[in-house]
Protein backbone atom coordinates (compact mmCIF):
# COMPACT_ATOMS: atom_id res chain seq x y z
CA UNK A 1 0.00 0.00 0.00
CA UNK A 2 1.14 3.70 -0.55
CA UNK A 3 3.14 5.93 1.92
CA UNK A 4 -0.14 8.53 2.62
CA UNK A 5 0.50 11.43 5.31
CA UNK A 6 -3.33 11.12 6.44
CA UNK A 7 -5.02 7.92 7.81
CA UNK A 8 -8.10 8.28 8.02
CA UNK A 9 -9.80 5.43 10.92
CA UNK A 10 -13.74 4.38 11.60
CA UNK A 11 -13.53 3.68 15.55
CA UNK A 12 -17.48 1.19 15.37
CA UNK A 13 -18.72 1.73 19.30
CA UNK A 14 -21.51 -0.62 19.28
CA UNK A 15 -23.45 -2.72 21.59
CA UNK A 16 -23.06 -6.74 20.84
CA UNK A 17 -25.63 -9.21 20.58
CA UNK A 18 -24.71 -11.90 23.68
CA UNK A 19 -22.65 -14.53 22.20
CA UNK A 20 -24.48 -14.64 18.49
CA UNK A 21 -22.27 -14.68 16.03
CA UNK A 22 -24.77 -14.25 12.92
CA UNK A 23 -26.57 -11.42 14.92
CA UNK A 24 -23.14 -9.59 15.30
CA UNK A 25 -21.87 -10.41 11.54
CA UNK A 26 -25.56 -8.69 10.01
CA UNK A 27 -25.38 -5.83 12.52
CA UNK A 28 -21.77 -4.99 11.73
CA UNK A 29 -21.37 -5.75 8.14
CA UNK A 30 -24.86 -2.96 8.04
CA UNK A 31 -22.86 -0.04 9.61
CA UNK A 32 -19.33 -0.96 7.58
CA UNK A 33 -21.39 -1.07 4.50
CA UNK A 34 -22.35 2.56 5.24
CA UNK A 35 -18.80 4.12 5.46
CA UNK A 36 -17.59 6.34 2.71
CA UNK A 37 -15.13 4.70 0.13
CA UNK A 38 -11.79 6.60 1.52
CA UNK A 39 -11.74 4.71 5.15
CA UNK A 40 -8.51 3.05 5.84
CA UNK A 41 -9.17 1.06 8.53
CA UNK A 42 -11.96 0.52 10.56
CA UNK A 43 -11.73 -0.59 14.39
CA UNK A 44 -14.03 -2.83 16.05
CA UNK A 45 -14.18 -3.68 19.77
CA UNK A 46 -13.11 -6.72 21.65
CA UNK A 47 -14.47 -9.91 21.14
CA UNK A 48 -16.75 -8.60 18.85
CA UNK A 49 -18.64 -11.83 16.87
CA UNK A 50 -19.83 -13.07 20.46
CA UNK A 51 -19.04 -10.15 23.60
CA UNK A 52 -16.75 -10.70 26.42
CA UNK A 53 -17.63 -14.55 27.60
CA UNK A 54 -15.10 -17.21 28.72
CA UNK A 55 -17.12 -19.68 27.53
CA UNK A 56 -14.23 -20.62 24.95
CA UNK A 57 -15.03 -24.37 24.01
CA UNK A 58 -18.72 -23.05 23.13
CA UNK A 59 -17.82 -19.94 21.23
CA UNK A 60 -14.03 -20.50 19.69
CA UNK A 61 -13.04 -21.05 15.96
CA UNK A 62 -9.78 -21.80 14.06
CA UNK A 63 -8.42 -19.56 12.27
CA UNK A 64 -9.55 -18.81 8.57
CA UNK A 65 -13.21 -19.62 9.32
CA UNK A 66 -16.38 -18.24 10.21
CA UNK A 67 -14.52 -14.83 11.57
CA UNK A 68 -11.48 -14.52 9.42
CA UNK A 69 -13.75 -15.34 6.27
CA UNK A 70 -16.39 -12.38 7.14
CA UNK A 71 -13.40 -9.96 7.94
CA UNK A 72 -11.92 -10.89 4.31
CA UNK A 73 -14.75 -10.35 2.92
CA UNK A 74 -15.70 -7.09 3.80
CA UNK A 75 -12.36 -5.85 3.10
CA UNK A 76 -12.42 -6.87 0.36
CA UNK A 77 -15.72 -5.84 -0.48
CA UNK A 78 -14.98 -2.17 0.96
CA UNK A 79 -11.32 -1.76 0.38
CA UNK A 80 -10.54 -0.91 3.64
CA UNK A 81 -8.59 -2.90 6.50
CA UNK A 82 -10.25 -4.11 9.41
CA UNK A 83 -8.92 -5.26 13.10
CA UNK A 84 -10.90 -6.23 15.69
CA UNK A 85 -10.19 -9.15 18.79
CA UNK A 86 -12.02 -12.96 18.34
CA UNK A 87 -11.87 -15.97 20.35
CA UNK A 88 -9.21 -18.14 18.35
CA UNK A 89 -8.77 -22.03 18.92
CA UNK A 90 -5.11 -23.04 17.54
CA UNK A 91 -3.69 -26.47 18.79
CA UNK A 92 -5.89 -26.90 21.62
CA UNK A 93 -5.19 -23.76 22.96
CA UNK A 94 -7.68 -20.32 23.25
CA UNK A 95 -6.84 -17.00 22.88
CA UNK A 96 -7.89 -13.54 22.55
CA UNK A 97 -6.47 -12.51 19.20
CA UNK A 98 -6.93 -9.28 17.44
CA UNK A 99 -7.04 -10.05 13.84
CA UNK A 100 -5.62 -7.54 10.96
CA UNK A 101 -7.36 -8.14 7.94
CA UNK A 102 -6.47 -6.64 4.70
CA UNK A 103 -8.35 -6.18 1.36
CA UNK A 104 -6.02 -8.65 -0.27
CA UNK A 105 -6.93 -11.03 2.14
CA UNK A 106 -3.58 -11.29 3.85
CA UNK A 107 -4.35 -11.84 7.86
CA UNK A 108 -1.79 -10.98 10.69
CA UNK A 109 -2.72 -10.95 14.21
CA UNK A 110 -1.85 -9.91 17.75
CA UNK A 111 -2.57 -12.11 20.42
CA UNK A 112 -3.49 -10.36 24.00
CA UNK A 113 -0.77 -10.39 26.39
CA UNK A 114 -2.51 -9.20 29.76
CA UNK A 115 -5.74 -11.93 30.54
CA UNK A 116 -8.09 -10.20 33.21
CA UNK A 117 -7.63 -12.38 35.98
CA UNK A 118 -10.52 -10.61 37.48
CA UNK A 119 -12.77 -12.18 35.18
CA UNK A 120 -10.78 -15.81 35.06
CA UNK A 121 -9.66 -14.55 31.46
CA UNK A 122 -5.93 -16.04 32.14
CA UNK A 123 -7.74 -19.38 33.29
CA UNK A 124 -9.30 -19.59 30.01
CA UNK A 125 -7.33 -18.20 27.53
CA UNK A 126 -3.35 -18.47 26.67
CA UNK A 127 -1.39 -15.40 26.84
CA UNK A 128 0.43 -14.06 23.82
CA UNK A 129 3.99 -13.57 23.97
CA UNK A 130 4.82 -11.57 20.95
CA UNK A 131 4.47 -8.41 20.49
CA UNK A 132 4.04 -6.83 17.00
CA UNK A 133 3.60 -3.55 14.67
CA UNK A 134 0.93 -3.44 11.71
CA UNK A 135 2.26 -1.18 8.55
CA UNK A 136 -0.63 0.81 6.74
CA UNK A 137 0.21 3.12 4.25
CA UNK A 138 3.53 3.82 5.24
CA UNK A 139 1.90 3.88 8.82
CA UNK A 140 3.50 1.21 11.68
CA UNK A 141 0.69 0.59 14.25
CA UNK A 142 0.93 -1.08 17.72
CA UNK A 143 -2.22 -3.63 18.25
CA UNK A 144 -3.12 -3.93 21.73
CA UNK A 145 -6.72 -5.78 23.39
CA UNK A 146 -8.11 -3.93 26.40
CA UNK A 147 -6.61 -5.06 29.82
CA UNK A 148 -3.16 -4.50 28.12
CA UNK A 149 -3.33 -0.64 28.43
CA UNK A 150 -2.48 -0.57 32.16
CA UNK A 151 0.75 -2.12 31.50
CA UNK A 152 2.91 0.69 29.97
CA UNK A 153 5.55 -1.57 29.34
CA UNK A 154 4.34 -3.82 27.45
CA UNK A 155 3.39 -0.71 25.06
CA UNK A 156 6.53 1.53 25.44
CA UNK A 157 7.68 3.35 22.09
CA UNK A 158 11.10 2.24 21.49
CA UNK A 159 13.64 3.65 19.30
CA UNK A 160 15.03 1.69 15.88
CA UNK A 161 17.57 3.05 14.54
CA UNK A 162 16.84 6.74 14.03
CA UNK A 163 13.05 6.30 14.13
CA UNK A 164 10.34 5.23 16.77
CA UNK A 165 8.86 1.89 16.41
CA UNK A 166 5.08 2.37 15.87
CA UNK A 167 3.42 6.04 14.87
CA UNK A 168 -0.34 4.76 16.54
CA UNK A 169 -1.37 2.46 19.20
CA UNK A 170 -4.63 0.89 18.74
CA UNK A 171 -7.04 -0.39 21.59
CA UNK A 172 -9.71 -2.81 21.05
CA UNK A 173 -11.87 -3.22 24.71
CA UNK A 174 -15.13 -4.37 26.49
CA UNK A 175 -13.99 -1.97 29.53
CA UNK A 176 -16.63 -1.72 31.78
CA UNK A 177 -18.34 1.05 32.66
CA UNK A 178 -17.34 1.59 36.75
CA UNK A 179 -13.67 1.84 35.83
CA UNK A 180 -13.96 3.69 32.55
CA UNK A 181 -12.36 6.76 34.63
CA UNK A 182 -9.40 4.44 34.31
CA UNK A 183 -9.71 3.92 30.49
CA UNK A 184 -9.93 7.58 29.89
CA UNK A 185 -6.90 8.45 31.52
CA UNK A 186 -4.62 5.78 30.92
CA UNK A 187 -5.57 6.19 27.03
CA UNK A 188 -4.02 9.87 26.76
CA UNK A 189 -1.63 8.81 28.70
CA UNK A 190 -0.33 6.45 26.22
CA UNK A 191 -0.27 8.66 23.61
CA UNK A 192 1.70 11.65 25.37
CA UNK A 193 3.97 9.13 26.94
CA UNK A 194 5.10 7.34 23.75
CA UNK A 195 4.65 10.48 21.31
CA UNK A 196 2.02 8.85 19.20
CA UNK A 197 -1.35 8.82 18.41
CA UNK A 198 -3.43 6.28 20.52
CA UNK A 199 -6.97 5.15 19.85
CA UNK A 200 -9.33 3.49 21.88
CA UNK A 201 -12.55 1.39 20.70
CA UNK A 202 -14.91 0.15 23.27
CA UNK A 203 -18.19 -1.01 23.21
CA UNK A 204 -21.63 -0.05 25.17
CA UNK A 205 -25.11 -2.00 26.42
CA UNK A 206 -24.84 -4.86 29.00
CA UNK A 207 -23.34 -8.23 28.03
CA UNK A 208 -25.20 -11.31 29.20
CA UNK A 209 -24.04 -11.44 32.64
CA UNK A 210 -25.70 -7.68 32.70
CA UNK A 211 -22.11 -5.99 33.25
CA UNK A 212 -22.47 -2.17 31.73
CA UNK A 213 -20.28 -1.46 28.97
CA UNK A 214 -20.39 2.75 28.68
CA UNK A 215 -17.89 3.37 25.98
CA UNK A 216 -15.69 6.04 25.87
CA UNK A 217 -14.34 5.49 22.24
CA UNK A 218 -11.94 8.04 21.67
CA UNK A 219 -8.37 9.14 19.75
CA UNK A 220 -5.98 10.96 21.10
CA UNK A 221 -3.14 13.02 19.27
CA UNK A 222 0.78 12.79 20.60
CA UNK A 223 0.12 15.88 23.06
CA UNK A 224 -2.66 14.25 24.13
CA UNK A 225 -5.09 16.14 22.68
CA UNK A 226 -8.37 14.61 22.34
CA UNK A 227 -9.67 14.29 17.99
CA UNK A 228 -12.57 12.61 19.02
CA UNK A 229 -15.32 11.02 21.58
CA UNK A 230 -18.15 9.29 22.56
CA UNK A 231 -19.38 8.92 25.73
CA UNK A 232 -22.13 6.39 25.12
CA UNK A 233 -24.05 6.26 22.03
CA UNK A 234 -24.30 4.06 19.16
CA UNK A 235 -21.79 5.40 16.47
CA UNK A 236 -19.06 5.30 13.93
CA UNK A 237 -16.17 7.92 15.14
CA UNK A 238 -14.52 8.79 11.85
CA UNK A 239 -10.86 10.60 12.43
CA UNK A 240 -8.52 11.98 10.43
CA UNK A 241 -4.51 10.99 11.68
CA UNK A 242 -1.62 13.17 9.78
CA UNK A 243 1.73 12.24 10.19
CA UNK A 244 3.48 15.14 8.68
CA UNK A 245 2.34 16.40 12.38
CA UNK A 246 3.39 13.51 14.07
CA UNK A 247 6.89 13.77 12.58
CA UNK A 248 7.47 17.73 13.11
CA UNK A 249 6.53 17.52 16.25
CA UNK A 250 9.02 14.34 17.05
CA UNK A 251 11.72 16.83 15.62
CA UNK A 252 10.99 19.54 17.71
CA UNK A 253 10.38 18.02 21.54
CA UNK A 254 12.73 14.79 20.77
CA UNK A 255 12.14 13.84 24.20
CA UNK A 256 12.54 9.82 22.66
CA UNK A 257 15.88 10.18 22.82
CA UNK A 258 16.18 10.31 26.22
CA UNK A 259 14.21 6.89 26.84
CA UNK A 260 15.44 4.46 29.32
CA UNK A 261 16.58 1.28 27.99
CA UNK A 262 14.88 -2.22 28.96
CA UNK A 263 13.85 -5.44 28.26
CA UNK A 264 10.54 -7.56 28.71
CA UNK A 265 11.38 -11.43 30.45
CA UNK A 266 8.36 -13.57 30.83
Amino acid sequence: MMDSKILKLALVQTTLYWKDKVANFAMLEEKIWDLDQDIDLVVLPEMFSTGFTMDVAEMAEPMNHTACKWMKQMAAQKQMVLTGSVIIQEEGRFYNRMLWVEPSGKIQWYDKRHLFRMADEDASFDMGFNRVVFELNGWKILPQVCYDLRFPVWSRNRVIGEEMEYDLCIYVASWPAPRISAWDILLQARAVENLSYSVGVNRIGKDGHGVPFSGHTSAYDFKGNQLVFNENEEEILVVELNKQDLSSFRRKFPAWKDADDFQING
